[in-house]
């Protein structure tokens, strides 16, 4: 269920619109092409992860297949990515729950769903698993009725809708499929690449399952149908239910201005609900990964060796504090100085995504022969058209970063971005330097056993 749910972030509810106006219908493509490069990511991930669980994933093998100061930052990246996702979630659902309940302000809001997902993280691994089952189930459900609902009104057949058939009239009809022009395509996937981000999360999860090589394919092996299916077809039925240009689109959302339009009844407060889950499950998840990616690096000596601590329940505490406080720290930054500090901080991060999936690629590109060299019968899964397509993903993610570089917002969050990068690397060469050097410890790569995992719970 996380492996379903994982791929569906509130920036699929929230972000869409933007998305919607920028590239017409043709915003479809967009969509297409960036899951198309998640699905090839995650393929690598997934031949590495079956091989060699471990709760480190793209971090240690980066380690082992790189070189220790790439495990070292891209682990440190990946865990101040999330730590910065924290703030941004927990300020998004406390002005949810505050327009619910404006009798508690919007900072308490914010206190008190962090302080119950940290409680949640802390008492057990389980306790994440049941809190993500929930929201992936609501998130997936709700997917689901939306759009058998929008096919019954594009049609003209949902009972009770005072919508007329549209057909596919809307796709093709409001200046054509690419109304702003082809390049609008790659505009599209500037606004719509982020929200795919957390897909890898089942890898680090997978870790600590009873059969963690058995998760880890299952959830690779299913990613094409779950970016089809939510993705593909919640945004091929707005384009087609509504206008491409509805003013709707940008003012409510395009899944309320279509809910609206389905003629469903309280509509905006309905999304709300499904946008306040997708919320409190991406904090869940932010935490968890963030936890246990600071615990993984624990393990190979690149954070404090508390970090790696466990509790009776397999829990790594120490990780998930350290987490949520710079979690809190940055919460506070949003609400202190939102348009200076965490401006700051939030563009800083805004690439690591792309730099996560970067790291991927090429350390799946050496990890398939060391695989293959010390346990061949581990390669379950494995990367199609191997190397081509590895290095056909390689070039879409550069060419991505390339083209951010036109765009003023996409420009300033890869320059700082960069720089995030440039000074955690320097800290890492520096570290080795200092220490002899050294290909990195390998984590949980070369064990047969998984001795980066946290005890199962």
């Amino acid at each position: 269920m996380i492996a379903i749910g994982g791929v569906i972030g509130a920036g699929l509810f929230v972000g869409s619109g933007s998305g919607i106006a920028a590239a017409g219908p043709g915003i479809l493509l967009s969509y297409a092409l960036v899951g198309a490069m998640v699905v090839l990511v995650m393929r690598m991930l997934g031949e590495m992860a079956a091989a060699n669980p471990s709760s480190g994933s793209f971090s240690a093998y980066a380690d082992r297949a790189i070189g220790r100061w790439a495990g070292f930052s891209i682990g440190w990246l990946y865990w101040f990515f999330w730590v910065v996702v924290l703030a941004v979630e927990a300020t998004a659902g406390a002005k949810i729950l505050e327009g619910w309940v404006p009798a508690v302000p919007q900072w308490g809001w914010a206190l008190i769903v962090m302080i119950v997902l940290t409680v949640s993280n802390l008492a057990s691994v389980s306790s994440y698993g049941e809190f993500e089952f929930w929201f992936a189930g609501i998130k997936v459900v709700a997917i689901a009725v939306f759009i058998l609902l929008g096919a019954l009104a594009i049609f003209g057949v949902l009972p009770g809708s005072s919508h007329a058939a549209s057909g596919l009239g809307n796709l093709t009809g409001h200046g054509g499929f690419l109304p702003n022009g082809p390049g609008a395509i790659l505009t599209g996937v500037l606004l719509v690449v982020f929200s795919f981000m957390g897909s890898e999360i089942v890898t680090l999860a997978a870790a600590e399952s009873e059969d963690p090589r058995r998760a880890v394919a299952k959830a690779t092996n299913s990613v094409i149908w779950r970016i089809a299916v939510f993705y593909l077809g919640s945004i091929f039925v707005v384009v087609s239910l509504l206008k491409w240009d509805d003013p709707a689109i940008l003012k409510s959302g395009s899944y309320v201005a279509a809910l609206d339009a389905m003629g469903i009844p309280h509509a905006g407060q309905v999304m709300d609900v499904v946008v306040l889950t997708a919320v409190l499950s991406c904090l869940n998840s932010g935490l968890y990964t963030a936890s246990r990616m600071a615990f993984s690096l624990g393990r190979r000596g690149d954070a404090p060796r508390s970090f790696a601590r466990t509790s009776g329940r397999g829990v790594p505490q120490t990780a998930i504090l350290a987490s949520v406080a710079f979690g809190f720290v940055a919460v506070g930054f949003n609400y202190l100085w939102p348009d200076t500090v965490f401006l700051f901080l939030l563009n800083s991060s805004g690439a690591i995504a792309l730099f996560v999936w970067l790291v991927i690629c090429f350390s799946q590109l050496r990890m398939r022969g060391i695989i293959l060299r010390e346990n061949p019968e581990r390669l379950v899964v494995r990367m199609w058209l191997f190397p081509y397509l590895t290095w056909a993903t390689i070039g879409v993610i550069s060419f991505v970063l390339v083209y951010m570089l036109t765009d003023p917002a996409g420009r300033k969050q890869v320059l700082l971005s960069v720089l995030a990068a440039v000074l955690v690397v320097a800290v890492a060469l520096i570290r080795d330097r200092v220490s002899g050097g050294g290909s990195g410890s390998g984590d949980a790569v070369t064990s047969s056993e998984r001795a980066d995992a946290v005890t199962p719970s």
